[in-house]
């Protein structure tokens, strides 16, 4: 009984079918903070290339909206047109932002999963909504990792912030006469060397995170010993009908074997324990043909099928053994055997013209 109980601790390594059938339900090792980083370092890459020319499309639409608003005319006629126009011009001004943030977070899912299109992770789960499982899931272990996780997170972050702030507080009084415009872009730049490092933190926190995503998945597919036992007989058979099968396929090649014996110009025999039988045609065949053989009481039986049938029955034992051993059932003799092979045909065809004679 305990050795039973020991075989179900999932301990083995998951096999790759059960992988890929994980991965077909859309289960795989993925970690969000992947993505976020990714994301993040796009979108700081995107305003240190672009931000100069989003602030001035940003306040050039601000000041025409300004300008236009003491002549601009807005009823229930013409409000849902404006609305679209200020729409469309929002989303054309921040488009390149909108799918720089899509192909970051495509290529980050991408790296870590390849592509995968699982119609089973997007089916509703009703299980999701269960109070009672969505409880446990909520005082789960993983719950609680995650939990330890964003803390550490946020407390990394925040010493990192910190630094950089205290670093620049030497800077903060020369603000004092210096005009709006260049405080904001001091502002900005210190804001920007704090994202900066902080997305540095962030990327090895995103590392550590994908290895432990990974673990866990690894963990959450290992298998027992019987599972393992129970696929193989799934994907490769079970070994008691394989062999069944396979004790068929021989009783089949071996009634087929045994059929060709009467049709067989000379039987070879050892005398005793084996028996070949040969067939040769000069018009089809450019050298003779194994048809059957057997050792034993298979032997026995392909010497008496050869006697019923009148079939010569010649004893030469070299020759038999070294047939039996090199030769496979419907195998032309190697050109080796040639010369031994037809002495014996020649001795056979020798008594059917003698017999004709007479």
């Amino acid at each position: 009984m305990a050795d039973n109980d020991k075989d179900q601790e999932k301990t083995e390594q998951a096999t790759p079918r059960r992988k890929e059938e994980a991965r077909k339900k859309g289960q795989v090792a993925k970690s969000q903070e992947v993505a976020s980083v990714a994301i993040l370092l796009a979108c700081l890459t995107y305003f240190n290339f672009d931000s100069a020319r989003l602030v001035r499309k940003m306040m050039e639409n601000l000041s025409g909206f300004l300008r236009s608003s003491g002549t601009l005319l807005i009823n229930t006629d013409n409000i849902q047109s404006l609305a679209v126009n200020w729409t469309y011009e929002f989303f054309i001004l921040i488009a390149p932002l909108l799918l720089t943030v899509f192909i970051a977070g495509l290529l980050a899912n991408f790296v870590q999963v390849g592509f995968l299109f699982s119609t089973e992770a997007i089916a509703p789960q009703f299980s999701k909504i269960d109070p009672f499982k969505g409880f446990q899931r909520l005082f789960s272990l993983k719950s609680f990792a995650e939990l330890i996780k964003n803390i550490i997170k946020l407390c990394v972050v925040s010493y990192v912030a910190y630094v950089t702030v205290k670093g620049e507080i030497d800077g903060l009084p020369s603000l004092m006469d210096s005009s709006v415009g260049d405080i904001t872009v001091y502002m900005g730049a210190v804001s920007f060397k704090i994202i900066l490092r902080t997305s540095w933190v962030l990327v090895v926190l995103a590392v550590l995170d994908y290895v432990y995503q990974r673990w866990e998945y690894e963990k959450g597919l290992r298998m027992s010993r019987q599972e393992i036992k129970d696929e193989f007989r799934q994907t490769e058979g079970d070994p008691l009908i394989k062999a069944r099968i396979k004790r068929i396929q021989r009783e089949m090649a071996r009634k087929r074997m045994m059929a060709s014996v009467p049709k067989a110009d000379v039987v070879i025999t050892n005398p005793d324990h084996i028996a070949v039988a040969l067939v040769y045609d000069q018009m089809k065949m450019f050298a003779p043909v194994v048809v059957a053989k057997g050792a034993g009481f298979l032997a026995e039986r392909i010497r008496e099928l050869a006697r019923q049938n009148n079939v010569p029955v010649i004893e030469n034992k070299p020759l038999a053994q070294v047939l039996y051993r090199m030769v496979k059932v419907e195998e032309t003799i190697p050109e080796n055997l040639y010369r031994a092979v037809a002495e014996v045909l020649a001795y056979i065809y020798g008594l059917k013209e003698k017999r004709v004679a007479v």
